[in-house]
């Protein structure tokens, strides 16, 4: 299994070479699945424009179906979309704004700021209660900054 900082050196790599964003964040999405054992589901959400109202589902990878439109004022995703903080649940049975699977234990949202504005989100959910240590918020929320980079890139024109 390769370690965060190998992963890390990788998404930047690919995003340095990147074309179009969202292929890219597919890619990062499917790597973290795959070689992180406890992200049974990984998933960016994409704030729906011009309403800035909801988030859509976006580039994912995993175990079951996502909900594919999540409004901000609901979940976990609507309060890491309205805070503009990483929101962090390692136990989602105790906290009721938790919408998803019950099969699911922890989750993580990173919300995506570009221009001091939130446009995405970097969503992890997994199987097992503890999962998202401060060492693994680190490293997500430095996923969701190169997924950042990659939306920014699109959104100034500079890819297709």
């Amino acid at each position: 299994m390769p370690s965060h900082q190998d992963l890390i050196e990788e998404f930047e790599l690919l995003a340095l070479s990147a074309g179009a964003a969202e292929p890219s964040l597919q890619q990062i999405a499917d790597r973290l699945h795959h070689d992180m054992a406890r992200y049974n589901w990984v998933g960016f959400y994409l704030m729906e424009t011009p309403g800035f109202k909801s988030l859509v589902l976006g580039p994912y990878a995993g175990s079951f179906i996502p909900t594919p439109r999540i409004p901000i004022d609901k979940g976990l995703c609507g309060a890491a979309a309205r805070s503009g903080t990483t929101v962090v649940v390692n136990d989602v049975a105790s906290d009721p704004r938790y919408l998803g699977s019950d099969l699911v234990k922890s989750n993580i949202v990173v919300p995506i700021a570009i221009k001091g504005r939130v446009m995405a989100e970097l969503c992890i959910e997994s199987y097992f209660k503890d999962v998202f240590t401060p060492a693994e918020q680190r490293f997500i929320e430095s996923c969701a900054a190169i997924g950042g980079r990659l939306l920014a890139k699109d959104s100034r024109g500079q890819t297709k």
